[in-house]
């Protein structure tokens, strides 16, 4: 039950930053958290693929603030949520056995974390006045949320 909860809690994170879910993942199994060997995501423990997930993440963080990012609520912002949703709840799932149901686990945490991360995101930026305050608390939530189901695993 506790990776199920995991696996939703990284969807989450995956609809609020679609890389980070997956740097997430991919540093957990690197560090030895996620034993992922023999699946068909063991490449998220390869030496280099933590460091490739957390510079699209970066990247990410950066082209989050640009004006002219489209809703992450459109078909092509959010497809790529719910696929990262998917994979890095599949990667928390599949050590306890858990692969489909960390699968759905972490697509129904993305919905929620795009649609959620949406509505609070714009309530911020209409009491700050702007958008950017909103984004960077967004960037926080994400990464310190990252962070608690790394220490969690």
């Amino acid at each position: 039950m506790t990776m199920l909860l995991l696996a939703l809690l990284v969807g989450v994170i995956a609809g609020l930053r679609a890389f980070t879910a997956p740097a997430i993942a991919s540093w957990a199994a690197a560090l030895g958290l996620l034993n992922l060997d023999g699946s068909w995501l063991a490449f998220l423990g390869y030496r280099f693929t933590p460091y490739v997930f957390t510079v699209l993440a970066l990247g990410e963080f950066v082209t989050d603030q640009l004006p002219s990012t489209p809703s992450r609520k459109v078909p092509m912002q959010f497809a790529p949520r719910l696929l990262s949703g998917a994979l890095s709840g599949a990667a928390i799932g599949i050590p306890s056995g858990q692969l489909v149901g960390g699968l759905v686990a972490g697509v129904v945490g993305a919905v929620i974390g795009t649609l959620g991360g949406a509505e609070v995101r714009g309530r911020l930026a209409a009491s700050f006045g702007k958008d950017r305050s909103a984004a960077l608390i967004e960037d926080a939530v994400a990464v310190l949320g990252g962070a608690l189901i790394l220490g969690a695993l």
